[in-house]
């Protein structure tokens, strides 16, 4: 019997779709927490190691470089998300020549901007200086660092290409091999070229183009069922005109839509900067807590993608329904539990990140905006993984214009009557309407689901 408003043809799943069970969500999620629990641990192992030099300048160069090298890639980051919602629909659908050429053409791209990052490095570090100035000291050691670190790009690019593609074939603990291999070795070779050999902030570089390359090489393995055939080589389906649109058409949208998402939190650290150095610093300790919720939540907004995916592919609104609803429960779950925990543990977490009493009593006063974070924040990050496995992509951008006008709006408005206050009831305002402005769009992605 089909579901209610559903016909009979737009119910009846493809004959190789598996049921969409609590189960078979949990396993695409969790390995997908434990990857993200790695990424913190190696930047206080970078931090750490550099801190062992005995001089603040070494310790400086690496924040910058690594944010400015990550800002780099972070550009390209639709990489991961377009080839997620792409392979998913090709898998559903049936279609495992085009999950392997989708690949190939993500690949190509990601080597073609690597290639541009290394050719465009000195005006690309030299603007990035120009926005960031430092002390020559700290912007000569950054500058050595970076002359490493952009040697590795066209791998760190790859790489989001070919996480996109095992997430999407829900081959999570891929992903998470792939991430334990990457920062172990990092780690490893940090203590080695730095306090072992001396390198300094060269040696930090070296570890991680070598974690990067070597990444490239054990993500390719992974991924080897594309490549398996002949279709990674016919060019006539690689380089179709059609599909290449409809794959730029949707890494675009994806790209528009973070860049909006970006400079929300970019202004939301500019702002704060105005209220003094206090509040500064206790509004940095409190994103930590959003980084943590977006880290735990990552997992349940993935699986949406590859199992919405899967069923907008075989053009089962049933499975796609009941994909949406099955990751929103433990997407909800998690984002309670995260509340709770903050509620009852934030003080305490505060002290751990924090030694100065005023930031820690200042972090406590605006600690009940980051136990509202979850709550409000759940579902504009699970409908972003349903949209991008249905490559609703325009419909992201779309429904980022209304959210981050509002945004602005109360940055301007709240800010001066609440101060920081108003700043943070600005994010919420932000998070809120995006699930808002998304769900309204939601029936739409089902009937195209069906269409």
């Amino acid at each position: 019997m089909s579901e209610p408003g559903v016909t009979p043809e737009a119910s009846a799943p493809s004959a190789h779709l598996q049921p969409v069970t609590h189960r078979r969500v949990l396993a695409i999620a969790l390995p997908i927490v434990l990857s993200n629990a790695t990424i913190p641990i190696l930047g206080a192992v970078d931090t750490g190691v550099v801190g062992q030099l005995g001089a603040a300048a070494p310790i400086g160069a690496v924040g910058i470089g690594a944010v400015i090298i990550s800002s780099i890639y972070w550009i390209f980051g639709f990489l991961r998300m377009g080839t997620s919602g792409l392979v998913a629909q090709a898998h559903g659908a049936g279609d495992a020549a085009e999950t392997g050429a989708i690949l190939v053409r993500a690949l190509m791209i990601a080597g073609a901007a690597g290639l541009a990052g290394i050719v465009l490095q000195w005006p690309i570090f030299a603007a990035a200086f120009a926005l960031a100035p430092a002390s020559a000291e700290v912007e000569e050691l950054s500058r050595i660092y970076l002359s490493i670190r952009i040697w590795g790009a066209p791998a760190a690019i790859a790489i989001y290409a070919l996480t996109g593609w095992l997430i999407a074939l829900e081959r999570t603990r891929s992903v998470l091999l792939l991430q334990l291999w990457m920062n172990g070795l990092n780690i490893v070779l940090d203590l080695w070229f730095v306090l072992g050999l001396g390198w300094g902030v060269g040696g930090v570089a070296g570890a991680t183009i070598i974690a990067e390359l070597t990444g490239l090489g054990l993500g390719l393995w992974l991924c080897r069922a594309a490549f398996a055939g002949e279709q990674w080589r016919d060019w006539a389906r690689v380089l179709d005109p059609v599909r290449i649109r409809r794959m730029v058409a949707v890494n675009g949208d994806i790209m528009l839509r973070s860049v909006l998402l970006q400079a929300s939190f970019t202004a939301f650290l500019f702002v704060g900067s105005d209220f003094g150095d206090v509040t500064l610093a206790a509004n940095q300790v409190l994103l930590q807590f959003l980084q943590i919720t977006a880290y735990a939540l990552d997992g349940v907004a993935f699986a949406a993608e590859s199992l919405v995916g899967q069923a907008f592919g075989a053009k089962s609104r049933s499975h796609l329904r009941r994909s949406a609803i099955v990751a929103s429960q433990w997407g909800a779950g998690g984002a309670v539990l995260l509340a709770m925990v903050y509620a009852v543990f934030g003080p305490l977490i505060i002290d751990a990140m924090a030694t100065d009493p005023d930031v820690r009593e200042t972090a406590r006063d605006y600690l009940p905006w980051v136990v509202a974070a979850p709550l409000v924040g759940i579902g504009s990050w699970m409908l972003d993984g349903i949209f991008i496995g249905a490559t609703r992509t325009r419909d992201m951008r779309n429904a980022m214009v209304l959210p981050v006008a509002a945004y602005v709006a109360g940055v301007v408005l709240l800010v001066p009557m609440m101060g920081n206050g108003g700043l943070w009831l600005s994010l919420m305002l932000l998070n809120g309407l995006r699930a808002v402005t998304l769900f309204a769009r939601y029936p739409a992605l089902e009937r195209a689901a069906s269409a």
